[in-house]
């Protein structure tokens, strides 16, 4: 883990109790997937091979009942609930209950609940909580990022061939045009290492953390990027969308990495999607 060598910044006083909420909520629901987890999952699938299981509902249930009750009149957008519009107060919490739910029904402990509070101005607040290890990762707007405690900065990698990165792919992939396969191949030759861990959350925190050094992602939700949006952000990191724009939290895309990394990584990016664009096979690409 990177540190910063100051202190922990102060939480700014009008965060505190949105980071306070965030925290108790996310403990809470991951104190319950790591129980149900120990005792066993039951799988259900909303798509061909996107699993729910009934951790994620019972976590979101846990997650969204203390949201309500504390801030009656703010927007929800929860993974699994779809939206809650309150009742107009300018501010949206975005719920991912339980990310990496492939891993978790497999098993495999690398998932984590992501919550996070947005206004106009962007993500206030955002917690990440891995509830096998115990880690909480945590960032507040102008307050910095933390892991259980402690600050955290990105790496100081600049150059692809030093980088570890990560990435994802979307659940239609057997049938999408961009599936983000060529992007892959294209990286997979020109990174030191490149990683596919199940969980867009987790991804981010660890480029928060250092231990990725970028991660880049498209065809995703509100839900999957808000909390390590800022965390990345608040560790001292660049995010964009994949032109190079500001990011915003319904980009449904991501470029995270260290300020020295993000634009070699953004060029190799563009250049892999114009080697795919100009194939033989006329195949462009597309979101469909």
């Amino acid at each position: 883990m990177k540190h910063h060598d100051s202190e922990p910044l102060t939480v700014p006083v009008d965060l505190l109790d949105d980071l306070a909420i965030a925290r108790l909520a996310g403990q809470r629901a991951g104190a319950l997937i790591a129980e149900k987890w120990r005792s066993g999952v039951r799988v259900r699938f909303k798509g061909p091979i996107d699993p729910v299981t009934e951790a994620d509902l019972a976590a979101e249930r846990v997650i969204t009942d203390l949201i309500r009750r504390r801030f009656p009149r703010d927007r929800i957008v929860a993974e699994e609930g779809g939206i809650d519009d309150g009742q107009g107060s300018g501010r949206s919490w975005f719920v991912d209950p339980l990310d990496g739910t492939t891993n978790f029904s497999h098993g495999l402990p690398h998932f984590c609940v992501s919550i996070a509070c947005a206004d106009a101005d962007g993500v206030r607040v955002g917690v990440i909580v891995e509830p096998t290890r115990g880690w909480v990762f945590d960032a507040v707007r102008g307050g910095g990022a933390r892991l259980d405690g402690a600050p955290l900065s990105v790496s100081a990698a600049e150059r692809l061939e030093r980088a570890v990165l990560a990435t994802g792919f979307p659940y239609d992939r057997h049938g999408a045009p961009d599936n983000n396969s060529h992007r892959f191949a294209h990286l997979l030759r020109a990174a030191q290492g490149l990683r596919r861990l199940g969980s867009a959350a987790l991804d981010l925190a660890f480029v928060a953390a250092g231990w990725l050094d970028g991660y880049w992602e498209r065809r995703l939700n509100s839900w999957d990027l808000a909390a390590g949006a800022l965390l990345v952000r608040e560790a001292g990191g660049v995010i964009s969308d994949h032109q190079g724009r500001d990011w915003r939290v319904d980009a449904g895309e991501i470029v995270a990495a260290n300020p020295g990394l993000h634009p070699p990584l953004l060029a190799a990016l563009a250049e892999s999607d114009a080697l795919f664009e100009s194939r033989p096979d006329g195949v462009t690409r597309g979101d469909s």
